[in-house]
């Protein structure tokens, strides 16, 4: 995602970039790797989970100059940075920017006076929302914005909205209103709206080093990575996301999911799911993707399962429709999770089994 995001800024000639990250990230790592972006990166290191504002204060020795804050799931930042630039250059001090949202009040929300923003009000009450805009993540600002924030009598996780509000009474706004259904990142099935732009706009990719089996239907656009083999018989609906290394046995049915790298499938059915690393599935697994009464999962019509990294599901084993199943976990055999699982879980079902001779 912050790769697209580096992209949108490159192709507005944004050159000069600061990425801010947490202890032991590998984000370094990975995008040396994948920088062909003719950019500069340079790091800095948020030492403990403090809130935006204080990843913001770690990069203001690097701030000179009128700057874009960027939340790093802004793949479709190309479009938006050049409306923020626009605004810039028509005189506005600053630019902030929001969307319309069902649930707005578990975000940020602005108050208007008109067209005007007169204040961020942060995760308001339920039914007292001042709007149905909740503020997305690109703001251009001016280097003062840091004066604001250090004169702050209180620091918290969400300061950044404090500071802003005060930076509002003294500067020029410009409010951009855009439409980014579905390209929020708050909770693990917000990456659906994410990987549904991203392959709305780009060709679907098939590694030359993957493998596909015999009689294998692919129906709309699809990711399969690096060293991954799909086997005979298998249906991928899409969009679908497989990483690198990924294996299917015969008869495997993903549609609209995202799997990451090393996960393993034998035969079964995964639907409107999100799969960890170096996950295992026996043979028969199902995921339930749609309740009885079709009432929402967490907001979606349809939601699979979560897994995180390392859990292993035994043959014939199953989950309910929304579980969210943690790392490290064993589902036994003939096993169905109704409830979510925390990390590092062994659940199975117990049988009574008679032999007689």
């Amino acid at each position: 995602m912050i790769y697209w995001a580096l992209k949108g800024l490159a192709e507005n000639d944004i050159k000069d970039v600061m990425i801010v990250v947490s202890k032991n990230s590998s984000m370094q790592e990975m995008l040396d790797r994948e920088n062909d972006l003719d950019i500069k990166i340079t790091y800095a290191v948020q030492e403990e989970p403090l809130g935006t504002g204080n990843a913001l204060w770690q990069a203001k020795d690097f701030i000179k100059e009128p700057f874009i804050l960027l939340w790093g799931n802004k793949v479709g930042s190309k479009e938006l940075v050049k409306q923020m630039l626009l605004k810039y250059r028509e005189g506005a001090e600053a630019v902030l920017v929001g969307t319309e949202a069902e649930d707005s009040f578990k975000y940020g929300v602005v108050k208007l006076e008109g067209h005007r923003l007169v204040e961020i009000v942060e995760k308001p009450e339920a039914g007292k929302e001042p709007s149905n805009i909740a503020l997305a993540g690109a703001r251009l600002l001016a280097p003062d914005f840091f004066a604001y924030y250090e004169k702050l009598s209180k620091h918290h996780e969400t300061d950044l909205t404090d500071a802003t509000n005060l930076y509002l009474k003294d500067k020029k706004t410009s409010f951009l209103v855009i439409d980014e259904k579905g390209m929020t990142l708050k909770y693990p099935w917000d990456l659906f709206g994410v990987m549904d732009y991203l392959f709305a706009s780009q060709e679907p990719i098939i590694d030359p080093t993957a493998k596909i089996g015999k009689n294998v239907v692919i129906d709309g656009p699809v990711y399969v990575g690096p060293n991954c083999v799909i086997g005979h018989h298998n249906v991928l609906r899409g969009p679908v996301n497989l990483e690198a290394n990924c294996k299917t046995a015969a008869f495997m049915e993903i549609k609209h999911s995202i799997v990451q790298e090393g996960t393993i499938f034998h035969s079964g059915y995964v639907g409107d799911s999100i799969i960890g690393k170096n996950c295992r599935f026996g043979a028969g697994f199902v995921t339930g993707n749609l309740r009885f009464d079709e009432k929402p999962i967490h907001g979606l019509r349809k939601l699979g399962v979560v897994v995180g990294d390392n859990s292993a599901f035994g043959i014939h084993s199953g989950t309910m429709p929304g579980v969210l199943i943690g790392s490290n976990c064993k589902i036994g055999p003939a096993t169905h999770a109704f409830e979510n699982l925390e990390d590092n879980t062994t659940f199975y079902s117990k049988f009574d089994q008679i032999k007689k001779s």
